[in-house]
């Protein structure tokens, strides 16, 4: 691939070989739908794709990229470090700015690549590129995103030349079929299970899954394809829609909380740790103990920090406010105690997990929209099955990190067990 660039009207080549990008994205470097979608399972390569085609299409110039997704502070992260990887990879660094702070990255001829949170409504209202307008709109992890947001991204996309056309894409790993996502693009095609591609001049979808993928290493195809319950190996490894009967939880909603978190005094708070694979989890709530309604209307859920990290981040969520932790670390709480965290363990004990999830059920649970991973735990956490398909009372143990965190949150409230066992 060669891209041909004008900065300060002087003309740079820039080849890029073909062994950078996965073949099977190819022709979609030059795809033009309005609306282009891409999914699949997990390790697919179509984050790194389309990072790859933010930044050719950039360098070719013409064309401003606004990357949403639904909360500001998972970019960073996420899409952001993957354009800033592509750049470097591709040895063009000379021809871009970047803006960490502000995250925004700028080409030498003017066109920009601008990141937002949907989140940040007001931003989102003002924000514009230096030179042009918005042609391409890039919603990463869509599914998180509900059907006005999209629609009202969308009524932003205007001016600019007629000649440019204009694209939204959208790419995400499926959930379940109920989501307005598969409503919206795929029943009105009629998507078939076993499809892969579709192609028109408003809509064009490619699925992909870890076989396209040429840069997985031999451990991640392993840890995809060794995937025992059904639901996640068709959704993650396999890329497919899901359809899940046996869910745990149907007794919560998603609403948006931030009119009322002034009312919100009676708090429950969990933690549960995690650093690499596993995230930490931590669930901010509020319990009303007349209706018997949950609010979680705050979390944390990355990946990678340290215990002083953390500590800081739980302190900037809660303050002062008391944290029951997964007493597995005890260690881990001593650290936090120590960072000024007020925190101490969950007393757990036989038969916790059943005991917890079925107490929560006996509750109505209301999500903040902003919460995010607490929606998609809820939304996927689930029975294992049995050969005939059935609902074994067993939960499978993935996808739970801010359900296990909302269990500790809530153990006094389940049984008069004390606040805390001791401090470490």
């Amino acid at each position: 691939m060669s891209v041909l660039n004008r900065p300060n009207s002087a003309d740079v080549s820039v080849n890029i070989p073909r062994g950078t990008y996965n073949a099977v994205y190819y022709p979609y470097f030059n795809n033009y739908s309005r609306t282009q979608i891409f999914f699949g399972g997990s390790g697919s390569g179509k984050s790194v794709f389309l990072a790859q085609r933010a930044i050719y299409d950039v360098m070719r110039g013409g064309r401003n990229y606004l990357i949403c997704r639904q909360v500001g502070r998972t970019i960073r992260g996420s899409v952001f470090t993957e354009l800033v990887k592509v750049i470097g990879a591709w040895g063009v660094s000379a021809l871009f700015t970047i803006n960490k702070t502000d995250m925004v990255i700028t080409c030498v001829n003017g066109y920009q690549i601008v990141f937002i949170g949907l989140d940040d409504v007001e931003k989102i209202k003002s924000i514009t590129p230096s030179k042009g307008s918005f042609t391409d709109l890039w919603i990463e992890e869509a599914t998180e995103t509900d059907k006005n947001t999209v629609k009202q991204l969308i009524k932003r996309q205007r001016g600019g030349s007629e000649s440019v056309p204009k694209r939204i894409t959208l790419s995400f790993n499926p959930v379940l079929k109920s989501h307005w996502i598969f409503d919206e693009y795929f029943s009105k095609i009629g998507w078939a299970d076993n499809q892969t591609e579709y192609q028109s001049d408003e809509l064009s979808i490619l699925k992909t899954w870890y076989i396209h993928n040429a840069y997985l290493t031999a451990d991640d195809k392993r840890d995809l394809t060794n995937e025992t319950d059904q639901y996640f190996y068709n959704v993650y490894t396999l890329g497919n829609w899901g359809v899940l009967g046996n869910v745990i939880f149907t007794n919560w909603k998603v609403d948006d909380l931030t009119p009322m978190q002034a009312q919100f005094t009676n708090r429950r708070n969990g933690l549960d740790w995690g650093f690499a694979g596993d995230p930490a989890a931590v669930v901010v709530s509020h319990y009303d103990q007349m209706r018997k309604t949950i609010y979680i209307f705050d979390e944390i859920y990355e990946r990678g920090l340290t215990n002083p990290q953390l500590a800081e981040k739980v302190i900037d969520k809660i303050g002062k406010d008391w944290i029951t932790c997964d007493s597995a670390e005890p260690k881990s709480i001593v650290e936090v105690q120590g960072d000024g965290v007020e925190a101490g363990a969950a007393v757990k004990g036989k038969d916790s997990v059943t005991f917890g999830i079925q107490w929560l059920k006996q509750q109505t649970i209301i999500v903040d929209k902003k919460c995010i991973n607490a929606q998609n735990e809820f939304s996927q956490y689930h029975w294992k099955e049995d050969a005939g398909g059935n609902a074994m009372p067993i939960p499978v143990d993935k996808n739970n990190h801010l359900i296990d965190a909302l269990r500790y949150a809530y153990e006094r409230d389940m049984d008069d067990t004390p606040l805390f066992v001791g401090r470490y």
